[in-house]
């Protein structure tokens, strides 16, 4: 694209994490798979929360369903038990299926006990609908691609239109996967991680703003797309952090995703799949415990304003991310969709009078042309 990102500058507060990604959380791996074929364009991410067996030693966990239009797989048993046990797998709405039963094998593969001397397994796998951008009836998304994804999980990982983020649109731009960290200090003597994965499928242009810059409606008049129509896209949001938090915290945070989500213009509509995971890889749950009483250490709620701060600043810039990263893309009908960054280098050019505007966005948001 002839840029390069330095993310972000002062969009949102506090100290970022060395990568600035969910992995600075230590533990968290992420693993991708894209598929660009023909009309395809799709494909895989999954979350590892921490390198160890998930099923025999669990991280304590929540889900909030902002708005439940989604297909999600694993919510109902992480609100009730609090526990994931199984990686997170993130693809498109007619590959849960597929990644379900990839997931599944994997997990029994790894594990000889799980359906014989004990339980069976929670499954985690979440989508948004890519059938705008991708040809969502082929079904592309096979076991293997989702095998792949588990088997590359690693600390760094690419962001934009890649993985399950490949054929999303986000605020009528090209979106995808992002990312995003922060250290939280608590008592100028204990240092935590809040980090947070996003992938975006959300959004009306004529409503983004970047930090108060209205930049959505010059940009949806030029591209015509200014008509408002029903809300159907989603986020999934995945949140980490190695502070010991329990489940009812965890749930907590979850729900302040909600203001990194609208401080981008997001309003979350009706049509629209919202759903957010959050995990601490403190206080793991060991599947085999035999112990009467488990013994724990849970951060104080006198001062998780902290981390509700953390959560909408990585969730913010995340999704700013996940637009800044991502390529333009030329979907399934052979139109080109634009990444933001091209999209604003279109409207200065047609229309210079909005150059201040811009050029102040880009400083936003790292992009140095």
């Amino acid at each position: 694209m002839g840029l390069s990102v330095k993310l972000m500058n002062d969009l949102s507060d506090g100290l970022k994490g060395r990568r600035n990604l969910i992995t600075d959380v230590g533990g968290v791996k992420v693993g991708q798979v894209t598929i660009d074929d023909g009309d395809v364009h799709s494909g895989v991410t999954a979350i590892l929360p921490h390198t160890g067996n998930l099923f025999r030693h669990k991280v304590p966990a929540a889900s909030c369903v902002l708005n439940g239009f989604g297909k999600s797989v694993g919510l109902v048993q992480i609100d009730e038990l609090g526990t994931i046990e199984t990686p997170i797998v993130m693809t498109n709405t007619f590959g849960v299926g597929t990644a379900l039963n990839a997931l599944t094998k994997q997990m029994l593969a790894d594990n000889p006990e799980i359906g014989d001397t004990t339980s069976t397994v929670n499954l985690i796998v979440a989508e948004c609908n890519d059938g705008d951008v991708s040809n969502i009836r082929k079904m592309a998304i096979t076991e293997q691609n989702v095998s792949d994804a588990l088997a590359a999980v690693n600390d760094d990982f690419e962001e934009g239109a890649v993985g399950s983020g490949r054929g999303m649109m986000c605020y009528d731009l090209k979106g995808g996967i992002g990312s995003s960290s922060r250290i939280v200090t608590v008592d100028k003597k204990h240092q935590y991680t809040v980090g947070a994965l996003v992938m975006t499928n959300y959004g009306y242009l004529t409503d983004f703003i970047v930090n108060g810059m209205p930049i959505g409606a010059p940009l949806a008049k030029m591209l015509a797309k200014d008509k408002q129509k029903e809300e159907k896209g989603s986020i999934i949001t995945i949140l980490a952090t190695d502070a010991p938090l329990n489940a009812r915290q965890l749930k907590r945070m979850a729900k302040r995703a909600t203001v990194g989500i609208n401080r981008s213009g997001g309003y979350i509509g009706n049509g629209s799949g919202e759903i957010v995971l959050a995990f601490s890889t403190a206080n793991l749950v060991d599947h085999f415990e035999t112990s009467e009483f488990d013994t724990v250490t849970r951060f104080n709620d006198n001062q998780i304003d902290l981390f509700f701060r953390a959560t909408a600043a990585v969730v913010d810039e995340a999704i700013l991310s996940s637009m800044v990263h991502a390529e333009s893309v030329v979907d399934r009908k052979g139109r080109l969709r634009l990444n933001l960054v091209d999209a604003c280098k279109k409207l200065i050019s047609q229309q210079p009078d909005y150059t201040d505007m811009v050029e102040q966005v880009f400083s936003q948001l790292g992009v140095v042309k």
